[in-house]
């Protein structure tokens, strides 16, 4: 029997927590690294450290580079790194297909994947352009539909998508602007797929990670503001970090949470409470 005290020991042999996810030899696509402080980076290092395949997209060529880059002191792990447009459903088709045709089956999927322009956020919300809206829109909230369209073929066992939101789809933050009402739709997105998926197995969720140092975040103007305050009134009174965010998407995406749908679970220190 394990005791709560011995979680941390256990979590730290790597043939338990292998044993506890199920993830061994699973195909997770990761979309969204864009170096190694991504979020998106921190939840692939983990699945490959518990042994699951991990297939990585990219946009572009640059980003292809360095996710090619990190992996070389991964040689020892099974990956992919393939090319998916999240604007362009002709890409997104094509890159399922190759992953289908190579890998068959697909287990999970970490949706990763955000961006407005920067006047969008550094401008007044109501000087926000028809064009900004609809860009942040189709590349933050429409990408988890075409993406879950595209992957449903494949999920013939049923699965996890977990996608990554932040407490500005909830709440009005200074800076976040479009990209606020972007993950407001990304989160009710989430919830309808999961609602249209569930019968199939497939279950859909959004993680909402607290404030961490990635390069999505540098594009908000109030960050280091934010930063701070969680530091100094959130419950735990500190900031998360990736590794706390990466532990608890690969719990999202596991059996551990195999009756857990439609939700959106926040890793923040527990700020998302506070009036």
């Amino acid at each position: 029997m394990v005791l709560i005290t011995d979680v941390k020991f256990y979590l730290s042999k790597g043939d338990f927590w292998m044993d506890l996810l199920q993830l061994k030899d699973k195909n997770v696509i990761v979309m969204g690294v864009a170096n190694e402080r991504s979020i998106a980076w921190g939840i692939a290092k983990r699945l490959l450290e518990v042994g699951a395949n991990v297939i990585f997209t990219y946009r572009k060529e640059r980003s292809k580079g360095k996710i090619e880059k990190i992996l070389e002191n991964y040689t020892d792990y099974n990956s992919a790194v393939i090319e998916c447009d999240v604007n362009s459903d002709e890409s997104i088709a094509q890159a399922f297909s190759q992953i289908g045709e190579q890998y068959g089956v697909i287990h999970g999927i970490v949706h990763s994947v955000a961006f407005a322009h920067a006047e969008d956020l550094k401008n007044r919300f109501v000087e926000t352009t028809r064009e900004g809206y609809a860009f942040a829109q189709d590349t933050s909230a429409y990408s988890l539909v075409a993406v879950a369209k595209a992957a449903r073929p494949y999920m013939t066992e049923g699965g996890s998508i977990v996608t990554m939101s932040y407490l500005g789809g909830q709440r009005v933050l200074d800076g976040y602007n479009v990209m606020g009402v972007a993950k407001a739709a990304l989160e009710a997105a989430m919830r309808y797929l999961a609602a249209d998926l569930g019968a199939e197995g497939i279950r859909v969720n959004a993680i909402s990670a607290g404030a961490i140092r990635t390069l999505a975040a540098k594009g908000v103007p109030s960050f280091n503001t934010i930063l701070h305050k969680i530091e100094e009134t959130s419950p735990l009174k500190r900031n998360t970090n990736q590794e706390e965010v990466a532990d608890m998407t690969l719990v999202m995406l596991s059996a551990l949470s195999r009756g857990v749908t439609g939700e959106t679970i926040f890793v923040d220190s527990g700020y998302n409470i506070l009036g």
